[in-house]
């Protein structure tokens, strides 16, 4: 298995030569070279399998450079009832991403037990674990540069804290001698921009040897495919059912897992995007138009890490869309590049996307914490702002017959405020966070500026 840049000026590589790089050297960012493909037979006897096994089969597929007991061994490390249990008290942690029914046809998808109760920490935790086994092959070491809005950054620390060979800079209040954590003044799309400056300054890279942990990096993705499968089998009962997915939606990876799990064979009804007052991606899958938005004009919402106007990952569906026409993409993220637009009406690919199963909707403030109080008082189920975003946007688009599996991104207790608004209680803490904020915390705080983080990283980098 081969991968290529969406931008075609990059040469052919592995999985395990991607790993470690995030962007391609063009500055568009890797698919594999064709989509392994999972038949009818293959998906029968997939249905019987466990979570690690599922992770086995389509890890295989996708990084086949990795010996296969090596493969088995970071699995099977990664994916742990003892990892996955921080939940709640009567979810089943040995099936790692347990699907709770809420009534006949409708689930959501418990992906927010890891170690920092979000949805990262089913990529993070597989992702330290390939980082710390092709470091020692490769012989050197990496230091990361992640961009985060809150959840990405406490579950890549908490996926690279103790790995030897890795240093990062992020989150607040681990003490770990590998972790630094920088406070940018601005918006999630500013460090965004700053991560990808890093990445395509290609000698300050090579120098300083950096990695990305954000859902640029292909490893991310590959493992999230696998809770597609992981769930579409627990709501099924065989292989001709087709199922929709309602994904809260800000940088695109998490649905663009989805995305790639559809290619690969699993029998998808509907991708349905989720987003917040931040539409963009709404606005593109209603019009064809996608215009993402400036600092100033991103919103502040009680969804906060969907607070994105530039989707990074929205790059890889639009290569699928073309064909693979990488100069075509290319001139697209020209204007997006320059800050402005595209408009895909004119060239026909609009009318395309209706085969690639995507639909889309947003949500609102008033409009997630009445999804909040309506889960809790109908289901008894507390969910957080962005699972609300989902679930409100998936029942918009539900249909009869089809069951609609809502993808939980995080845990209720990450977002207190929001609860306490919406339901008048405190939501529980899972034990070991109970006095999270009293603890020492460790930042620097920083203007948005790509030399002065360069500069910090050249002094920390060789410590």
């Amino acid at each position: 298995m081969h991968y290529l840049s969406t931008r075609g000026n990059a040469p052919a590589l592995t999985f395990s030569q991607i790993l470690l790089g995030g962007l391609a050297p063009d500055g568009g960012l890797y698919l594999p070279e064709t989509y392994p493909h999972f038949s009818a037979d293959d998906l029968a006897v997939m249905r019987s399998m466990d979570y690690r096994q599922l992770a086995f089969a389509v890890l295989s597929r996708l990084a086949d450079d990795i010996p296969a007991d090596d493969l088995k061994v970071l699995i099977d490390r990664t994916y742990t009832t003892a990892t996955y249990s921080h939940g709640r008290a009567d979810s089943d942690f040995s099936q790692i991403t347990p699907v709770r029914k809420l009534e006949d046809g409708l689930f959501i998808l418990e992906l927010s037990n890891g170690p920092t109760l979000a949805f990262k920490d089913m990529a993070m935790q597989l992702l330290g674990n390939l980082f710390e086994y092709a470091l020692d092959k490769a012989g050197h070491d990496i230091n990361i540069l992640g961009a985060t809005s809150g959840d990405t950054g406490s579950a890549a620390e908490y996926a690279m804290r103790g790995k030897h060979n890795v240093r990062e800079a992020q989150m607040y209040s681990l003490q770990d001698a590998n972790i630094f954590n920088i406070a940018v003044r601005g918006v999630f799309d500013d460090c965004q921009d700053i991560v990808k400056s890093v990445s395509n300054d290609l000698d300050f890279k090579e120098k300083y040897r950096i990695g990305a942990v954000n859902s640029i990096n292909w490893g991310r993705i590959a493992a999230q495919v696998i809770y597609y499968f992981k769930a579409y089998f627990a709501v099924t009962a065989d292989n001709d059912q087709k199922v929709s997915f309602s994904v809260p939606s800000g940088n695109f990876g998490n649905v663009c897992a989805g995305h790639i799990a559809h290619m690969m064979g699993l029998p998808v009804h509907k991708l349905i995007v989720a987003t917040n007052e931040n539409d963009v991606l709404d606005e593109f899958f209603r019009t064809g138009i996608y215009r993402p938005r400036i600092a100033a004009e991103t919103l502040h919402t009680s969804s906060p890490s969907m607070d994105i106007s530039k989707a990074s990952n929205f790059e890889r569906f639009i290569a699928d869309l073309t064909g693979r026409n990488a100069s075509q993409v290319t001139e697209l993220w020209k204007a997006v590049d320059a800050g402005g637009s595209f408009d895909l009406k004119p060239s026909g690919l609009f009318v395309q996307i209706k085969n690639y199963a995507f639909e889309s909707g947003a949500s609102s403030h008033l409009a997630r914490m009445q999804t909040i109080r309506m889960a809790w008082e109908k289901y008894g189920v507390m969910i957080d702002t962005h699972t609300a975003d989902g679930l409100k946007v998936g029942l918009e688009h539900r249909e009869a017959g089809i069951p609609l599996v809502c993808l939980e991104t995080a845990l209720p207790a990450k977002f207190e405020d929001s609860i306490r608004e919406a339901l008048g209680i405190q939501p529980e803490r899972p034990a070991g966070l109970e006095n999270l904020e009293s603890l020492p915390q460790r930042v620097e705080t920083m203007n948005a500026d790509v030399a002065e983080i360069q500069a910090y990283i050249a002094r920390h980098a060789n410590d």
